[in-house]
């Protein structure tokens, strides 16, 4: 099942010839040319430059920008340049000047370089795709017509910014939500020694790091404890047989520990072990600035050496690298990893999926948060809550990346949408999200070949937004 937003949004644009546009004379030329739609009205803007233009003896010159569809036609505000005796001839008789009142008049002798014109109009239907052309009319004495010329200034278009149908993905039903915990404790023992003290160094600390950790989880009347897991680590210092006993004796000691304050059954609890933590140390050599990292890289990588070889030659060869990490490094590799599974209960009343999400989203699914969402305004701020929470209480999912996206596109929070949609995965649905991402981003090329693929794959939604393609580029 999906939830689609569809939203579509007209605004105004120009199609308009590059550069300044001239009169096939050069008399006037036109340059910053800018029409836009508010509403009912059509706002026409330019900067006309009458340099070039001379009007001579008794005429007078009138320049009108002209809006052209078919049959259907509009005058708009004309410039009108005079002769001195044609303009005192129209003052003297208290006349309108050649187009009426609108218009803006000047004596030649007296005319700007530059006019920076502007007119507004009532918008009609016509004006969508009109040419807006620019007549020349010179008038003799009589105020006949002794003159036109026609120069082309641009077409308006009405541009569609088209918001793409938005997927909502439904996750599938989990039948059992199975969770995990993985955590890390460093509980500290004595030389050699593998009985644990709880009041040794920081020990009370560490255990009680695993203990509230279980508590969290099985003071929970909506969880089951289903196992845990402990793993133990000795770091690479002395022998391997001893740091072999060392942390399988450690594991035991923590999971008898453990299993002495919780009726867990006898099986619950599972330990591994792992006599010396050279993963570890090798991590943490990469990361640092010691004088001969790459050495001690090398040495560690090394598989024909064992493992007692390889820690006597770093610490013959790099004694001050050696004293480093035998203070500084090797603590932190004697440590004690756990794995705590737990199945959360399904939640179906959708109050309760609300209360949850508001107290605790981590318990819910995927499919329990989609079901809250559809109890919500499609779009609203509450309804992309939910699906930002639901990408941050499963970061790594696809679908609720894929969902987190649409969010983020919705609200025009592009960069965003670009980050989870590089986790979104490869379904026909993330493809057809990034093929909405590339359209949103004016990419019409790669949202053309997305589209086309999500359509191949079978998204409805992609058939519409290739038809609007078209039509925008028409």
């Amino acid at each position: 099942m999906k939830r689609t937003l569809l939203l579509s949004i007209l605004m105004c644009a120009l199609a308009a010839g590059a550069g300044a546009q001239t009169l096939p004379d050069g008399s006037v030329a036109v340059d910053s040319l800018h029409m836009e739609r508010n509403g009912a009205y059509l706002a026409v803007s330019m900067d006309v430059d009458l340099e070039n233009l001379r009007v001579d003896g008794n005429r007078a010159v009138l320049i009108t920008p002209c809006l052209r569809n078919g049959e259907d036609s509009l005058e708009l505000r004309s410039i009108g340049v005079y002769s001195r005796t044609r303009y005192y001839y129209y003052v003297r008789n208290g006349e309108s000047m050649l187009s009426g009142p609108k218009e803006l008049t000047y004596r030649s002798r007296n005319m700007p370089v530059q006019v920076a014109y502007e007119d507004l109009t009532d918008y009609r239907d016509w004006m969508d795709g009109a040419q807006l052309v620019l007549r020349r009319q010179d008038y003799g004495c009589c105020g006949d017509l002794l003159d036109e010329q026609w120069g082309q200034l641009g077409r308006y278009k009405e541009a569609v910014a088209y918001f793409p149908q938005l997927a909502y993905v439904q996750p599938q039903v989990e039948k059992v939500k199975t969770r995990a915990l993985d955590k890390s404790a460093y509980v500290d023992f004595p030389l050699s020694k593998t009985d644990i003290r709880p009041d040794y160094r920081d020990n009370r600390r560490e255990l009680g790091k695993i203990l509230a950790t279980i508590d969290s989880i099985k003071g929970d009347a909506d969880i089951t404890l289903t196992s845990l897991t402990i793993k133990g680590f000795a770091s690479p210092e002395g022998s391997y047989a001893n740091n072999e006993r060392l942390a399988k004796g450690r594991t035991e000691a923590l999971c008898r520990y453990v299993s002495g304050l919780y009726q867990f059954p006898d099986t619950f609890i599972q330990t591994s072990y792992e006599p010396e933590n050279w993963e570890g140390l090798r991590r943490y050599v990469e990361q640092s600035s010691l004088e001969h990292r790459d050495d001690i890289l090398r040495m560690i990588d090394d598989g024909s050496l064992q493992p007692d070889a390889k820690e006597a030659r770093i610490k013959a060869s790099w004694p001050a690298d050696y004293a480093h990490l035998l203070r500084v490094c090797y603590p932190g590799l004697r440590r004690s990893d756990y794995h705590i599974e737990y199945v959360i209960r399904s939640y179906t009343d959708i109050d309760e999926i609300l209360r949850v999400l508001r107290e605790r989203p981590q318990k819910l699914s995927l499919q329990e948060f989609y079901l809250a969402a559809q109890t919500m305004e499609p779009g609203s701020e509450e309804f992309n809550e939910v699906f930002e929470t639901a990408v941050r209480m499963y970061p790594d999912d696809p679908v609720a990346n894929l969902n987190a996206a649409n969010t983020a596109m919705r609200k025009n929070d592009l960069p965003a949408a670009a980050r989870y949609l590089d986790k979104a995965g490869t379904s026909p649905q993330a493809v057809y999200a990034r093929g909405a991402y590339a359209v949103l981003t004016e990419d019409y090329t790669t949202a053309r070949t997305l589209l086309e693929q999500a359509k191949a794959q079978g998204v409805a939604e992609a058939d519409d937004v290739l038809r609007q393609l078209d039509k925008m580029a028409k």
